[in-house]
């Protein structure tokens, strides 16, 4: 019988955490116990946002750092209204591979865009839907962009291809944000086994759901 629960959950962290691997599992685990699940992505969610996600990642976009927030703000405004309300007032659990506090470690930590803007234009995007559930992946920064540029090839996207420097403000934004939301943040060590961080997402979850 498939039970019927309202429970938005995103998976965030540094590049090559593992996030979009879990995001997979977890939404397999979650069917198998027979919960009707919405597996979704930012960004590129929606078949409209898929070429806004090619331009975000494309080593040659030469994009402006305010053109680049602007890109996320318009997945997440068309994500949010097309994909993940309509889930949600279904009644599924919606499991999302990056959400609005990406932009915020990403755009705000990692770019420099003031902090209270984002959470603003954030909230004005996504209609003010925040996440019920965060599940912060916390990897060893450097050996996740190591593993993120092997998978890629090379140099890796726009993201993995940015110094050091970048991804550790990046890898504070998401500490920061976790200690300042202690009630939706559960940290996650990213530093084990595929299927131990797998058991461990599995287990919160489920708790959440019970």
């Amino acid at each position: 019988m498939l039970r019927v629960v309202r429970l938005f959950v995103t998976l965030e962290g540094t590049e090559g955490c593992g996030k979009t691997t879990q995001s997979k599992l977890l939404a397999k685990r979650l069917r198998e116990a027979g919960h009707q699940v919405v597996a979704t992505r930012e960004p590129g969610g929606t078949p409209l946002t898929v070429e806004i996600r090619r331009l975000l990642a494309d080593p040659e976009s030469k994009l402006d750092p305010r053109a680049e927030l602007l890109l996320f703000l318009a997945d997440r405004a068309q994500h949010v209204a097309t994909v993940i309300k309509p889930a949600l007032a279904s009644g599924a659990v919606v499991v999302c591979d990056r959400y609005s506090d990406s932009t915020l470690a990403y755009q705000g930590y990692g770019r420099g865009h003031d902090l209270e803007m984002l959470e603003t234009w954030n909230a004005w995007a996504s209609r003010e839907l925040a996440p019920d559930l965060t599940l912060w992946l916390d990897v060893d920064m450097e050996a996740g962009l190591s593993r993120a540029q092997k998978l890629s090839g090379g140099p890796g996207d726009r993201f993995e291809a940015e110094p050091l420097a970048f991804h550790r403000r990046i890898h504070d934004g998401f500490a920061r944000l976790a200690a300042r939301n202690k009630e939706r943040f559960v940290r996650i060590d990213a530093n084990r086994a595929i299927e131990e961080i797998a058991a461990d997402i599995a287990k919160t979850v489920l708790a959440r759901l019970a």
